[in-house]
């Protein structure tokens, strides 16, 4: 008897991960899993009816067998044509898939005595596989379906022609025969049962992760409501402030050199503060709000460092730009304080020297920003850009990498953080330019 065509499959450790849910994502890798398993199926059957026909000299219809195994590989190829990039699949679809076996199974069944022949007992396999993959009405569809097939054989098969000197020997070859069939079903369950709950705990894994992100994100809109809330009820403040500088400014008791110079800079500062409430209410915790700016990377790169060297303390900043290749950008502020964050992070742990390093790297954006402070602990490295894991001790801090983190994960980016050998820390953030570069952002307009 041909060996029967095995139907196993491995859930994949996908986000969101649900055992026998069908639409599921996992169900594409199971379908792989499907047609990978059909081919080992063609190879089996071709040994075992070479085995048969020529070592044991039995007599079966192997041109017949032969069309059946065509149709099985024909199946399997277009299977493999329309599930190679397709990335869900249905229950639906591997209930039709896992049909498919069975029909093949009972067809080479048929050819080769019926319940006669001991590879009879692969039906168990594939209501077993049908129970870790399908849905509930679907396995018991194939518990009916094998069954009905099991009843039909024991009715309607082409009996196995025995040679005359082996006739004696049916009862051997049908100990045989199960005793292969048992071995091939145990140890087919056992390896794919083993991948399956590893994968099973992969996906728990993966959806708890997940959990943890919902809540972080949760945080995010939180945190943006109130900067939102809070900016609309400091501009009035600021306005009022302005306008009683204003006055001062043109009062006989102010008129002094000195007093207007702080006059000066105190409006100038006010007018800085007028300016990040703006910014909050444009960005409102969009990624890409409606404050963006066409540019070009390194115009916006240069002009982000010229602002943030004028407003900041730092004895010693080095910037290198080795963006050789300038494109069209889009930017908005949410971008630019995300930047921002990061420099004063370096700033204030490191007042002496920061560096700032810029590349592009074949298609994305490369920011290294170099500080020579006390660095990261060791223990924090591994929670970056989790909520207030701070290095400065204080109550409510620890939130600006959370932003970072949270900004570049949003344009499909991601942040790194080292400390360096002499000292010091080294953080890097990498952007895709598919995520701002003019040309996308015009043909989601479009």
């Amino acid at each position: 008897m041909a060996k029967s065509e095995t139907a196993g499959s491995e859930q994949g450790a996908r986000r969101r991960w649900v055992p026998n849910l069908g639409g599921n994502v996992a169900g594409h890798r199971n379908m792989q899993q499907l047609i990978q398993l059909r081919w080992i199926a063609v190879i089996g059957q071709l040994s075992t009816i070479f085995v048969v026909t020529v070592v044991f000299g039995i007599d079966l219809p192997v041109r017949l067998m032969l069309e059946v195994l065509v149709c099985l590989i024909a199946f399997n190829l277009a299977s493999h044509l329309r599930w190679h990039e397709r990335p869900i699949v249905s229950n639906k679809e591997l209930f039709l898939a896992m049909l498919v076996d069975v029909t093949i199974l009972t067809a080479q069944l048929y050819l080769s005595g019926g319940t006669s022949n001991p590879f009879v007992f692969l039906y168990l396999l594939q209501i077993i596989l049908s129970a870790l993959l399908l849905e509930a009405w679907s396995t018991w569809m194939i518990v009916g379906i094998t069954s009905t097939c099991l009843v039909g054989l024991s009715v309607f098969s082409r009996p196995l022609v025995l040679p005359p000197e082996n006739e004696s020997l049916f009862f051997s070859l049908y100990v045989q025969g199960i005793l292969i069939c048992f071995v091939l079903n145990a140890a087919l369950l056992a390896f794919f049962i083993i991948r399956i709950m590893g994968n099973l705990r992969m996906g728990d894994a993966e959806l708890a992760a997940l959990r943890n992100r919902a809540v972080e994100e949760e945080h995010i809109v939180r945190m943006g409501l109130l900067a939102s809330g809070a900016a609309h009820e400091l501009g009035t403040p600021l306005s009022t402030l302005s306008v009683i500088l204003g006055d001062w400014r043109r009062m006989p008791e102010f008129q002094s050199s000195e007093v207007q110079a702080e006059i000066a800079e105190m409006e100038a500062q006010i007018q800085r503060c007028k300016s990040i409430v703006s910014s909050i209410l444009l960005s409102a915790g969009e990624a890409r709000g409606e404050s963006s700016v066409k540019t070009t990377l390194r115009t916006f790169l240069d002009e982000l460092v010229a602002e943030w060297r004028e407003n900041r303390s730092v004895a010693a900043f080095d910037y290198i730009n080795r963006i050789e290749q300038d494109v069209p950008v889009v930017f908005d502020s949410v971008l630019k304080q995300m930047i921002c964050n990061v420099l004063d992070n370096a700033a204030e742990a490191s007042p002496r020297w920061v560096g700032f390093d810029v590349a592009r790297e074949g298609q994305s954006l490369c920011l290294r920003i170099t500080d020579a402070g006390p660095g990261f602990p060791p223990a924090m490295l591994p929670q970056l850009g989790k909520p207030y894991q701070s290095t400065k001790g204080r109550p409510g801090r620890g939130l600006g990498l959370f932003l970072v983190v949270n900004v570049a994960r949003k344009l499909g980016g991601t942040i790194a953080a080292r400390n360096r050998e002499e000292g010091g820390a080294i953080v890097e953030v990498t952007l895709p330019l598919a995520a701002i570069s003019l040309e996308e952002e015009e043909n989601d307009v479009g």
